[in-house]
């Protein structure tokens, strides 16, 4: 009987470590699948953030792309710009794209400087007042006569003069400037050493306007050097 006692004492001993030893087991494996479980949270977070963060990678690298090509392409148009400048006269004195003058600003700078014989400055201003402002009002017989007279004298622009004093001849026929324009464009032709078209219209000037006063007063102290410097060469 008491064999049989122990025996069922030792059993229930027995019985019940095993029993604390798998709770405790269970409570280990339960605690490590909590970790797993969180860990596989963790990286899942972790995985949506590297997407995130890819995407703003990109975004900027196209942002920055984007930017680099806007700056080449303005220093590209810059560059263009400045060489289109360099290829411009270098003797411009109005630079007129730059500066962007306004219409009576260029004709007061235009009479200023012919009346001060600065002949070249002046009929570079008349020239491009022209070119940029051709509907203008103030392109009347007197600005005509001017620039051609400015672009004469200024030794280099007879292209100017023949056109600005043949376009009075043309449009103006009874003006003031008309018999002066014909001398001018004669001393123009003879410039450009257009001799016929020279002797044409100074001869004509000569035989039918001696008696004027666009002769007398201006015109004919050129007349007698031209014709003299004509004949010798």
């Amino acid at each position: 009987m008491k064999i049989v006692l122990l025996f069922t004492t030792l059993g229930l001993l027995t019985s019940c470590g095993f029993t604390e030893h798998v709770e405790k087991r269970a409570r280990v494996l339960n605690s490590l699948e909590d970790k797993v479980l969180v860990l596989s949270r963790e990286k899942k977070a972790l995985k949506a953030e590297i997407v995130k963060l890819k995407y703003e990678v990109k975004s900027l690298e196209s942002k920055n792309f984007y930017l680099e090509t806007q700056l080449q392409s303005k220093k590209e148009k810059n560059a263009r710009e400045i060489a289109s400048i360099k290829r411009n006269d270098p003797n411009d004195l109005v630079k007129f794209d730059v500066y962007k003058w306004k219409p009576e600003e260029m004709v007061k700078i235009a009479e200023k400087e012919f009346d001060s014989k600065n002949y070249d400055k002046s009929a570079q201003f008349f020239n491009s007042y022209i070119n940029n402002f051709p509907q203008s009002k103030s392109l009347d017989d007197k600005f005509l006569f001017q620039a051609g007279v400015a672009a004469f004298e200024a030794g280099k622009y007879y292209d100017w003069s023949e056109k600005y004093f043949s376009m009075i001849i043309a449009n103006h026929p009874t003006s003031e400037f008309y018999l002066g324009s014909k001398l001018w464009l004669a001393m123009t032709y003879l410039k450009q050493n257009k001799e016929e078209k020279f002797f044409a219209v100074a001869e004509e000037f000569r035989k039918k306007y001696r008696n004027t006063t666009e002769w007398n007063d201006i015109l004919s102290k050129h007349y007698e050097k031209i014709v003299q410097k004509y004949k010798s060469n």
